[in-house]
């Protein structure tokens, strides 16, 4: 007798598209009706590209927590900081393995998710790294990590959290992908 599968969810964690609130270094860079016209697009790309696929369940969890209300299915990240949502968003999810990515990773393509998944299947704890220092996605077999004192949008986040991670957890990494944060970012997808 075959044991069945975990459930997978997938989290796709976004800021609520609205000029002038969001995406403040690409904005800065590239103006604000130029960074709005992109997360737009990015996170109805996301949607698209990874919604539909059968492997996982797509949650969708929205800052600010009232714009909630106007996705469908979406719930809210809550209070604190980017650590303390994710962690929150990732601690909602059913039993099973769950993954979360952001909304600003062009490259990304439902293989990519795919692949964090099976990485899953060997690790507690799985990240994509970024180019820049971050990273585009935190996965976890059961329960998520505490991400403890980060430089959140620095070139130490991902090395902040991972000197954080207790040692009892196995780590895997999945591809190095670029999200967009600022100008040079944006400008290198032309």
């Amino acid at each position: 007798m075959a044991i069945p599968l975990m459930p997978r969810t997938l989290i796709l964690f976004a800021r609520a598209p609205r000029l002038g609130t969001g995406k403040k270094r690409l904005a800065r860079d590239i103006g604000a009706v130029a960074a709005l016209r992109f997360e737009r697009l990015m996170l109805a790309r996301s949607l698209r590209r990874l919604g539909r696929d059968r492997r996982w369940r797509l949650r969708l969890a929205v800052t600010p927590d009232r714009a909630a209300r106007n996705w469908p299915g979406a719930t809210p990240q809550g209070r604190g900081d980017l650590g303390e949502r994710m962690r929150r968003a990732l601690a909602g999810c059913p039993p099973g393995p769950a993954v979360l990515i952001g909304s600003d990773i062009p490259g990304l393509t439902a293989a990519h998710i795919a692949e964090a998944f099976a990485l899953l299947g060997r690790y507690d704890v799985v990240f994509g790294p970024a180019n820049d220092g971050g990273f585009w996605l935190v996965g976890c077999r059961h329960r998520p990590p505490r991400f403890g004192q980060v430089r959140w949008s620095s070139p130490h986040a991902l090395g902040d959290v991972l000197s954080n991670l207790s040692r009892f957890l196995s780590v895997g990494f999945a591809a190095t992908l670029d999200d967009v944060d600022d100008g040079a970012a944006y400008r290198s997808l032309k």
